[in-house]
């Protein structure tokens, strides 16, 4: 449910440099807003009030908008005018396609004596017969009625027809009311029936969901992730079908139902784009085939030594100086080490082949970097410089002997 906060107000009124108590005029149309509250506490002085095409129901919190002249709550929900008799300034109400069909309630119109401009186009009211010259009897201080003028005549004639004519409102309203009270429970059985056949879809997904894992183990994974993907798509497509095509009355609670549905499919739409960003986001380490990867998520300088003398390989991996030492993972293999830094994979193929057993990770104690080594698997190397460096002593032996 959208509601009307402060932070809204603020980003609405960069024309006033974000100011809300010193706002004359505000523009909240097209925000799919379901309550009306706050603007008489925050904006003391406004005058003019955009609030077309959103969800409000009923009018409310705006007794204490002295200063109001304007106020337009076109395309909304709107099935009675009330909580107007605060607004003294009051000049021009537009109330255009809302589903007012008790007309008696403009009677609370008379005490906005500086009102001006009625709209009530698009409403169920204004199907009643007499409606116009109700209008045109009740409220005297109207100048324009959806946008045509009052003529004298007009009105005069329309006072003398008065009392005839509200009887025949009255008669009009009570049926309306009738018909909104069965459409009220149309609307509930609807919402029951979508609600439930919603569980069966969720519970039908479940028991595909486990009985797919079994499969997976046994198959391959990607054959059962395209099934339940295809069969997601089916559904999906079938609800939608089923709920644009069913024959539904334009109420106050299919508007608002059109609207959660619409919001719950775009919901819908935005985690799998987000799960699929994800994926792809995570980068491929060892491929299909076997072969690993070299990867560098964490971004971060290295080198790796070839130390013959003591036949090993070295890797210096620039970690911040200042990360603590349990926020990385170094996991040594044969062919390839692998570092992960904050949950960030590091990944290197090794020249050789090493012994993960005798490998050694530790932290420079002056940069802070990470300090890898691991003895290779082979000690043929080791062996050849021990003789040469046995070769050595002889020399010298020779030489004295020279000498």
């Amino acid at each position: 449910m959208v509601r009307i906060t402060e932070d809204l107000v603020r980003r609405r009124a960069e024309h006033n440099n974000c100011e809300i108590f010193s706002l004359e005029e505000i523009s909240l149309h097209q925000q799919e807003i379901e309550k009306l509250e706050y603007l008489d506490k925050w904006c003391r002085d406004l005058k003019i009030l955009y609030l077309q095409n959103n969800l409000i129901p009923k009018i409310e919190n705006v007794g204490k908008l002295k200063k109001l002249e304007y106020l337009n709550l076109a395309l909304n929900n709107i099935e009675k005018i009330e909580n107007l008799e605060g607004c003294e300034d009051l000049k021009k109400l537009d109330l255009t396609a809302n589903f007012i069909g008790e007309l008696s309630s403009i009677e609370t119109l008379k005490y906005n004596i500086h009102l001006k401009e009625l709209f009530l186009v698009g409403n169920p009211c204004t199907e009643f017969q007499g409606y116009r010259q109700f209008v045109v009897a009740t409220l005297h201080q109207l100048k324009y009625l959806d946008s045509k003028e009052i003529e004298r005549s007009e009105r005069i004639q329309a006072l003398q027809n008065y009392p005839e004519v509200k009887q025949k409102i009255k008669e009009q309203e009570q049926s309306y009311l009738l018909k909104r009270a069965k459409e009220k429970e149309e609307a509930q059985r609807r919402m029951h029936e979508r609600k439930d056949r919603k569980e069966k879809q969720v519970e039908a997904k479940l028991g595909f969901d486990s009985s797919g894992s079994l499969q997976d183990k046994e198959n391959h994974q990607s054959e059962g992730e395209t099934e339940k993907e295809t069969q997601r798509t089916v559904e999906d497509d079938e609800e939608d079908r089923r709920f644009w095509e069913e024959p539904t009355p334009y109420t106050p609670e299919s508007r608002l139902e059109t609207h959660r549905y619409i919001e719950e499919k775009r919901k819908a739409k935005d985690n799998i784009r987000e799960t699929k960003k994800r994926e792809k986001l995570l980068p491929t380490l060892v491929t299909a085939e076997g072969k690993v990867l070299n990867v560098n998520v964490p971004k971060l300088h290295f080198s790796l030594k070839d130390d013959e003398e003591n036949n090993q390989f070295i890797l210096d991996l620039s970690v911040y100086r200042h990360l603590d030492t349990s926020l990385l993972d170094v996991d040594v293999q044969t062919t390839y080490i692998r570092v992960l830094v904050k949950g960030k994979p590091f990944q290197l193929v090794l020249p050789e082949e090493v012994k993960p057993d005798s490998s050694s990770a530790k932290r420079s104690q002056t940069t802070g970097h990470l300090v890898v080594s691991m003895p290779k698997a082979k000690e043929i190397i080791l062996a050849k410089q021990k003789l040469s460096t046995s070769i050595k002593p002889s020399d010298t032996m020779q030489k004295n002997a020279r000498r």
